[in-house]
């Protein structure tokens, strides 16, 4: 638990340097051009067969006149885009998330082991190939945790906690793999992992009630669909800085977890032998 508590105060401290700060634009940059792509190139096309969709149903009619009998008819104009914004919110948090793991998580994984521990030995564990693959296979198992998972959202204590746990489960797969491919070796990755299961997954869940915080301006949405431009890049960049401060988070926990790993080794030639002895023991 202090281990947890350390790494956490630290990772809030680093987020307000300016070099993370600049780091924490270059996915909000990024997202933000693909969207407008997106939405130049899609967004009638799917509003159009979304609202071709919602004709369909036999519901919607009813729904529809429902509407119209207590004076909200113009609520029906804004169902489908509203909709189309729902559907791809997902797909722009697993981006986001990936953009930070592929291309901001190896500077700040480097930038906590420059300065907290400068004498840990890279063992280059992980090439950037199998991170990609790692974070790839996480976020379909992820995505499709949430689609199986939907119907129980209608329960009203369900939905604030299965999209927080599928998160946490997502960040602590993601960020724990990336804060550890570059110093660990794969039996010290394997060993830390199994070791700190629970508080990895803990951190990765409460980075995941962290992540809910857009929702507010998600909400604010529905209220102000005229500023949804510009409330988008706003929680993206609000999504991008929580996911900052998990990889600074795992960062910081994880290396210091190899470091007090590699300590309990008799010493340098010893190192492997005890590792190895060790994840068998873990194993079995």
């Amino acid at each position: 638990m202090r281990l947890i508590a350390d790494s956490f105060w630290r990772a809030a401290t680093d987020c307000l340097r300016p070099r993370v700060v600049l780091l924490s634009l270059l996915p909000l940059v990024l997202m933000v051009v693909v969207t407008a792509l997106l939405g130049y190139f899609f967004w009638e096309a799917a509003l159009n067969w979304v609202r071709d969709g919602l004709e369909a149903l036999a519901f919607t009619q009813v729904l529809w006149q429902w509407l119209e009998d207590v004076g909200l008819g113009t609520l029906k104009l804004v169902l489908a885009p509203l909709l189309v914004i729902f559907a791809v919110t997902p797909l722009i948090v697993v981006s986001v998330l990936l953009a930070v793991a592929l291309l901001i998580a190896p500077a700040l994984v480097t930038l906590v082991a420059r300065m907290r521990f400068p004498q840990l030995e890279a063992k280059q564990g992980a090439s950037l190939l199998r991170s990609v693959v790692w974070s790839l296979g996480s976020a379909l198992a992820a995505l499709l945790a949430l689609v199986v998972s939907m119907p129980l959202w209608a329960v009203p204590p369900l939905i604030l906690v299965l999209p927080p746990l599928i998160w946490g489960w997502l960040t602590y797969r993601v960020m724990a793999f990336d804060a550890l491919s570059l110093h660990a070796n794969d039996t010290e990755r394997r060993l830390i992992l199994r070791r700190h299961r629970l508080a990895l997954l803990a951190m990765g869940v409460g980075c995941g009630f962290l992540g809910a915080a857009p929702s507010l301006v998600w909400a604010s949405a529905l209220v102000f669909a005229a500023a949804f431009p510009l409330l988008l890049p706003v929680a993206v960049w609000i999504y991008t800085l929580v996911f900052i401060f998990s990889a600074l988070w795992f960062s910081h926990y994880c290396l210091a977890a190899l470091q007090a790993l590699r300590g309990q080794a008799s010493g340098p030639g010893d190192a492997d032998v005890v590792l190895d002895a060790a994840a068998v023991r873990q194993i079995s």
